[in-house]
């Protein structure tokens, strides 16, 4: 076996590697000489940024110390304006209202005699007298924080910023602050550090803070490119330039297009046609494998995609045959009853034997409308169930409401099984009992989507009018329908000729 034939059968990794390795050695060898003037200007970046953090990490400090220092002169001012009674109370609420400043200071006059103060801000004799608009720093190291005078016009303002503020400040997201000492001349505050290892490198620096009564030595970690980073600074720079033109020429010959072709056929199929898969996909052994895998893969799917449509085709017809026996027998039910009704002999046993046949084919509208809706699976139709269910009360009148006029006003919406069901009854219950006690008077009957999921149903006949004589027809007529409107999870809305009640349907299409 050739050499070029044991290297056809390696896998695409393998050749992959194989030849960015050969490529890329040699590349990769020169780089090392190339990269020495790259971690020298690595690390003039990294003391660069070392001497960054520390400023700003001073300069954070100064800011803090001058916006406690205008504040304290604001609220001095303020607070001495008046006079000394109650300076302190004033300064107190100026400073409340300032955001981050020190709230612990205290108020003297000219000669530096205390005046008052809103807490213990300790020993300040080693501050200056200071001159109206002049402010003085300097380190408190018995009370581990800076003290701070301020100058105002009939006095001066000490306060104290502690030493957790000064931390919090120098130790900003971004600063890595190692060590951090504040010295004025004769005291020293620690603020940071130093760390505890000995073996962490660190750069110092000197930063004037307070217009130099105060000297700042920062400490920062000392960071500079160590040998063993060079490698992974420049060598996989310049290589993966090459490495990634070298393996989008390989890939894309040898993966992307296979794929491509692979992936434009699979889309173009559709369901019910034969897959027509590319028979050549290049030397990779593994597209050709997952090209034989969609085949079978697409084969299993249509073959249980077949056996699903038939046995639902089948659950559809054995329903749909289920309803449409149902509704047959509803109608041979009211076909009976109508018989029975016109061979009884009594009046008010043909009133029972029609009052029971108006139901009954109600409920057969029902069924007749849900076996419609099976064949569009939106559920029951509203209006068209209306409508029927009108004409059917209005065939089956009685004969002194032979005339009678049902207006309808109704959208198409579509409801379940269940509701339209309590819905029918509804307007059954109501249309009888209209055409039995004012068979002349026309009843309207209004259906209007009132949200996305609700609708209301609304019937007006003179025989709503609320009556005083509380006969029994009426109250069991009252009970029936508050019934049936609980069905429909809703409260039955009596008004003077008007019931309405509300009823949950489908979102529009």
């Amino acid at each position: 076996m050739t050499l070029a034939e044991r290297f056809a059968r390696l896998p695409t990794a393998a050749k992959l590697l194989l030849i960015l390795t050969a490529v890329l050695l040699p590349i990769g060898i020169g780089l090392a000489s190339l990269g020495e003037q790259g971690i020298r200007q690595a690390n003039a970046a990294l003391e660069g940024r070392s001497q960054d953090q520390s400023r700003a990490a001073v300069g954070a400090i100064e800011s803090l110390i001058a916006r406690n220092a205008l504040a304290l002169r604001v609220a001095a001012n303020g607070g001495l304006a008046d006079g000394p009674a109650g300076a302190c109370d004033r300064a107190l609420r100026s400073l409340s209202i300032a955001p981050a400043v020190a709230q612990h200071f205290e108020l003297e006059d000219v000669d530096g005699k205390p005046l008052c103060s809103s807490d213990k801000v300790g020993d300040t004799g080693e501050l200056p007298l200071v001159a109206p608009g002049d402010i003085r720093v300097r380190i408190a190291q018995d009370a581990q924080a800076v003290a701070v005078r301020a100058g105002v016009a009939n006095g001066m303002a000490t306060a104290l910023i502690p030493l957790a503020e000064i931390r919090e400040a120098a130790s900003q997201p971004g600063n890595k602050v190692l060590a951090l000492v504040l010295v004025d001349g004769t005291s020293e505050l620690r603020i940071v550090g130093p760390p505890d290892d000995d073996q962490v490198s660190m750069a110092l620096t000197r930063w004037p803070v307070g217009n130099g009564a105060i000297i700042a030595r920062v400490g920062t970690p000392r960071q500079r490119v160590a040998p063993h980073d060079r490698l992974l600074l420049l060598l996989p720079l310049l290589m993966w330039v090459a490495a990634a033109l070298i393996a989008w020429l390989l890939v894309s010959r040898l993966l992307i297009r296979p794929l491509k072709r692979l992936e434009r056929a699979v889309r173009e199929y559709k369901p019910g046609t034969p897959l027509d898969l590319p028979s050549k996909l290049g030397p990779a052994q593994e597209i050709q494998e997952l090209r034989d895998a969609f085949a079978r893969a697409v084969a299993r799917v249509d073959e249980s995609e077949s056996e699903m449509t038939n046995a639902l085709e089948g659950q559809r017809r054995l329903v749909r045959e289920v309803h449409h026996r149902v509704k047959n027998n509803l109608q041979v039910v009211a076909s009976l009853l109508n018989i029975h009704g016109r061979s009884a002999s009594a009046a008010e046993a043909r009133q029972a034997y029609a009052a029971i046949s108006r139901r009954v084919g109600a409920l057969s509208v029902v069924h007749r409308n849900h076996f419609a809706e099976m064949e569009e699976n939106r559920g029951i139709a509203l209006r068209p169930l209306i409508t029927e269910l009108a004409a059917e009360l209005r065939a089956g009148a009685p004969d002194s409401a032979r005339g009678v006029v049902i207006d309808l006003d109704v959208d198409n919406t579509y409801t379940t099984q269940d509701v339209a069901v309590a819905v029918a009854f509804l307007i059954t219950e109501i249309v009888e009992f209209s055409m039995l006690y004012c068979p002349t008077d026309p009843i309207e009957i209004s259906l209007r989507r009132t949200s996305e999921l609700t609708a209301r149903l609304g019937l007006t006949s003179q025989v709503l009018a609320p009556e005083d004589d509380g006969a029994a027809e009426k109250l069991q007529f009252e009970r029936i329908v508050a019934g049936l409107a609980k069905q429909l999870r809703s409260t039955l809305d009596r008004k003077l000729g008007r019931y309405s009640v509300d009823l949950p349907v489908f979102p529009p299409a």
